[in-house]
């Protein structure tokens, strides 16, 4: 059976990602590692704390990670993670009163990994969010690559545009090229470009971007909320962000892929490297001397997408 770490840094649709883990039967979800990134690592960690406690999940371990970010998402992305805290079926709901400090994040991957090594076994890490954590890990014990069956990595743009808003950080570095968990630190996914083996799965906004916050999805969720607790979480979660045109069910859509690899086309195998200075930083490039990447372009089967995460919120 596939054992999956989740490492993501709790925005909306990664509290959602982490709920659709809990549903997968087939499979071992081993917990939740969450950096500070694209969120505010108390509220993030209590939010995803109320939500197991919500769902009735709450033997899933949750850790936060001491990753650093080298450039920090805009504050106004970040308090996501405080709304979703407060929403109506959470909000009565107490925080954690152990809390903090808070469980150790890198230690909790090294130890999946240093445990799996061990057994002869090996597990698939699931990345929503930059790669600092899983760069730390692997550059303190490089061993530990040896445990990873496949990396799964949200991030990066090959032939759409990035998503950094010149609105929320300085013009002169909002190169139109560049997607967050990439810009974030791209010096850590150089490292692991660069330093690494394990077959790497991306999925960059080219068909992220495929997978919007629909009205007929929203709609059904609606419909499924008053009969399925998940369903009621799911939509009063998306409802903070379903309005704003640039979201995307990114997080979701690629953990979508380890039960239904056939929702997407073959992935393409490219030689890709990551731009670590300049205007340009954060940028993903297809290189002769690259990294070979399997890299996921378009969702074909958005309708069997779309009516597989309803399902699994029926419950």
């Amino acid at each position: 059976m596939e054992k999956i770490l989740f490492n993501h840094d709790a925005a909306i649709d990664e509290f959602m990602a982490a709920v659709l883990l809990t549903t997968m039967a087939d499979k071992t979800f081993l917990g939740s590692v969450i950096m500070n990134a694209d969120c505010i690592d108390r509220y993030a960690m209590q939010a995803q704390y109320k939500i197991q406690q919500y769902i009735g999940q709450s033997q899933y371990p949750l850790t936060l990670s001491g990753a650093r970010q080298w450039n920090p998402f805009p504050w106004v992305y970040r308090e996501d993670c405080i709304k979703e805290g407060q929403i109506e079926v959470l909000s009565d709901l107490p925080d954690n009163p152990q809390w903090p400090p808070f469980p150790d994040g890198d230690a909790f991957m090294t130890e999946v990994l240093q445990q799996a090594l061990a057994a002869g076994e090996t597990i698939t890490l699931l990345v929503n969010c930059p790669m600092t954590t899983l760069h730390n890990v692997l550059q303190a014990k490089p061993d530990l690559a040896g445990a990873i069956e496949r990396l799964i990595w949200m991030g990066g743009a090959i032939d759409v545009p990035g998503n950094l808003d010149p609105n929320t950080i300085p013009p002169q570095m909002a190169n139109k090229r560049a997607e967050w968990n990439a810009f974030c630190d791209p010096f850590a996914v150089d490292w692991v470009f660069n330093n690494t083996t394990f077959p790497i799965y991306m999925f960059p906004l080219d068909v992220t971007d495929q997978a919007a916050i629909t009205d007929e999805f929203m709609t059904q969720l609606k419909i499924q909320a008053p009969e399925f607790a998940y369903s009621k979480l799911a939509y009063q979660s998306y409802e903070l962000v379903a309005a704003e045109s640039f979201y995307d069910m990114w997080d979701v859509v690629t953990t979508c892929f380890i039960p239904h690899p056939e929702f997407f086309a073959t992935p393409e195998v490219m030689n890709l490297s990551i731009v670590t200075d300049g205007f340009m930083q954060g940028t993903i490039e297809t290189t002769a001397g690259g990294r070979p990447v399997n890299v996921l372009l378009n969702l074909v089967q958005k309708q069997a997408f779309y009516q597989f995460v309803l399902q699994q919120f029926r419950r």
